[in-house]
């Protein structure tokens, strides 16, 4: 049992550790990663609702508490890390963009970011019992690679909690930039029950004002 409690001693720092996103673009008080994953969680659970094909949900509340676990010992990481500023003004205005890579350059950063938050979640869980082991790094593959249904609706269901908070940040009047968390979605998601959550995330929070970004 000192394993076990040792593991959530560690996953508890996740409770501590502000999502990097949100402080490089100066919001103040920055939600941190669990209670990103809390919402996300719940979100995953209510929107696969309105999916014509249901989903396991034991295996996606699973993925969506685990998603995040490897940041313990990776850290959390952008898009935008390999080529941010150092300048306030310069990082400011990258920021209002989404950045592109070519790519051969997204397939290096994917990598390198698959082996950083592999590695740390290997360490975060080598002391746990087998089965327990085996089942966190199967779930977060699956997350990774969207190896089924679950994982590949969880990833979805993820950034569409991203867009939510990014939302909510700019009705409360911090200055942040809606425009690359659009460029994203629109590039990314597929998923009618999600996509037409964001529209209607759109219609309730910019019905008596449109965002300048």
């Amino acid at each position: 049992m000192d394993k076990i409690i040792k593991f959530f001693s560690e996953i508890g720092k996740l409770k501590r550790m502000p999502r990097r996103g949100l402080v490089i673009r100066e919001i103040k008080n920055p939600e941190t990663i669990a209670e990103h994953t809390f919402r996300a969680a719940i979100m995953a659970w209510v929107l696969s609702e309105h999916r014509n094909k249901k989903l396991n949900l034991e295996k996606l509340f699973k993925l969506a508490l685990i998603h995040d676990l490897c940041e313990v010992y990776a850290g959390d990481t952008t898009p935008y890390d390999s080529i941010l500023p150092k300048d306030k003004k310069k990082r400011r205005e990258l920021l209002k963009t989404w950045p592109r890579f070519s790519e051969e350059e997204k397939k290096k950063l994917a990598e390198e970011k698959y082996k950083r938050e592999k590695k740390g979640l290997k360490t975060l869980i080598k002391d746990l019992p087998i089965k327990l082991k085996k089942e966190i790094m199967g779930l977060w593959l699956d997350y990774v690679n969207g190896s089924t249904k679950e994982g590949r609706f969880f990833r979805h269901a993820d950034r569409v909690e991203n867009f939510l908070q990014a939302s909510e940040y700019w009705r409360e009047g911090q200055k942040i930039a809606l425009k690359p968390y659009w460029i994203q979605a629109e590039e990314l998601q597929d998923d009618p029950a999600l996509l037409e959550f964001i529209e209607q995330i759109d219609k309730e929070f910019h019905k008596n004002k449109k965002p300048k970004n």
